[in-house]
Formats: structure tokens, C-alpha cells, sequence
């Protein structure tokens, strides 16, 4: 998020990492019969989060998508995501230039230059139909692709599952946004809004896909897709390897 959204997330982060460290003296499993996750030490608290996160989803966020979705047509809500999407791939530019990859950097910026003119600013994905995908990249995975470990998982409030890597570099990330840039400034707390909305609008409805313990099932998935991204799409050397 941007503007007053982004401090009020800066210091939520803050005062998160600060409570994970009062609570680093005591990792404890969630039932006594399993042990501790070495991934997940902070796993007592990551639940509590985790359970706030879910009554924040299913009290606000779920209520305001679905009116969303019922009175927007489809081809704005495609034509929201694209926009968000489009703006994204200057991030995706910067983190592939700095993991020297120039290819991928040149296809950044084609596919940018493209959706902003043919595809009316973003609004329409040009370039996804004539076969020149959008491959993501943050800061996060710039710094798993140089070797920067992930660290601890957490479960960080509003924002969900992250590790303490990918943490780090929420900041970064946020300042290559060109929404940050916008004027009048006082916008961009919309624009934030909108693109909340947007984000779990596109996530459906994914409890149907969740089976057995749902915060264990959230971690693996995340863990996982998040090494995937940093291998580009190479398997990982984990035979036990899930596709989620």
C-alpha cells in the first residue's frame, strides 16, 4: 500500500517483527503431538495472526469483494486487474535487471510499452495475446536468487504469509510502485483500496482448495510457490515436492 496506507502497514510490520522477537524464547508446536515445524518458529503466534488475518477476511474483505463483484461487470473487473497487472511490470523490470537476467528485463519493458499503448494504458493485456507473458518478480526473490536465506516464516497482519526475507523487502517493493508517484497524493489511498480489492477478488473463494490443518496447508503452499518463483519454475531438490 501507499501514502497513509503504507505508514500505517510500515508500523504494523514494526510492531509485528518486535512481538515475533518477545515470542522467540518460546516456540511452541500447535498440538502436542506434532513437532515444531524448524521452518516456522514463531508458529504460536503465526496461528493468532493467522486467525485475525481469516475473521478480517471473512468480516470485511469477503463482504466488500462480493458486492464488487456483483455490481461490477466482468469486463471492468478484467480490465482492473489488468491495469494493477500492467503497473506491476516495472517492479518486474527493476528485479530482473538486478538478477541479470536482460532478456526477461527486455520483455518487461515490451510488454509495459505494449498494454500502455495498444492495450489503453493496461486496461487491455495486448500482450499476453500475442504470447508474451508476464513472468513476476519482487525484491523477495531477487534476494532468494543471489542466495539471501528465508528466514523464519511469519504470518504478518493484513498482509498475510511472508518470511522474514520476503518481509524486508515489502519497503522496496512498495517504492517501485508507480501508484506511489501518483498526484494529487491524497489518491493514492484509493488507488490502494481499489487494489486491495482487486487482490482478493482475483483469489477466489480458496478455502475450497484447502484440506487438513488450513494454516498448514497456507504455509506449505506459500513456501513452496515462493521457492518456485525463485527457480524460475525448476522443481525443487525436496522429493516431497507438493504442487499446490
Amino acid at each position: 500500500m501507499l501514502g497513509r496506507l503504507k505508514i500505517g502497514l510500515t508500523v504494523g510490520l514494526t510492531l509485528s517483527l518486535a512481538m515475533l522477537s518477545a515470542c522467540s524464547t518460546a516456540p511452541t508446536a500447535s498440538s502436542a503431538d506434532v513437532s515444531p515445524d524448524p521452518r516456522d518458529p514463531y508458529e504460536n503466534f503465526n496461528r493468532k495472526v493467522y486467525a485475525l488475518n481469516d475473521v478480517v477476511d471473512q468480516k470485511i474483505l469477503l463482504p466488500v469483494v462480493n458486492v464488487y463483484e456483483d455490481v461490477t461487470p466482468s469486463v471492468v473487473t478484467k480490465g482492473v486487474s489488468n491495469f494493477f497487472s500492467n503497473l506491476s511490470e516495472m517492479s518486474n523490470f527493476l528485479n530482473h535487471s538486478l538478477q541479470l537476467k536482460p532478456k526477461k528485463a527486455a520483455k518487461d519493458v515490451g510488454r509495459l510499452v505494449i498494454n500502455s499503448t495498444l492495450g489503453l494504458g493496461g486496461v487491455i493485456d495486448v500482450a499476453s495475446n500475442l504470447g508474451i507473458y508476464q513472468e513476476p518478480e519482487d525484491f523477495g526473490q531477487t534476494l532468494g536468487y543471489w542466495g539471501v536465506s528465508s528466514g523464519p516464516y511469519m504470518v504478518l497482519p493484513l498482509l498475510g504469509p511472508s518470511t522474514l526475507r520476503d518481509t524486508s523487502a515489502i519497503v522496496i517493493d512498495m517504492s517501485a510502485s508507480p501508484i506511489r508517484r501518483y498526484d494529487p497524493v491524497a489518491n493514492n489511498f484509493y488507488i490502494s483500496v481499489l487494489q486491495v480489492i482487486d487482490l482478493r477478488y482475483q483469489l477466489g473463494n480458496f478455502d475450497l482448495l484447502m484440506s487438513g490443518d488450513p494454516y498448514i496447508f497456507i504455509r506449505e503452499a506459500y513456501l513452496q510457490r515462493r521457492e518456485h518463483l525463485i527457480k524460475d519454475g525448476a522443481p525443487p531438490d525436496d522429493d516431497d515436492f507438493d504442487d499446490f
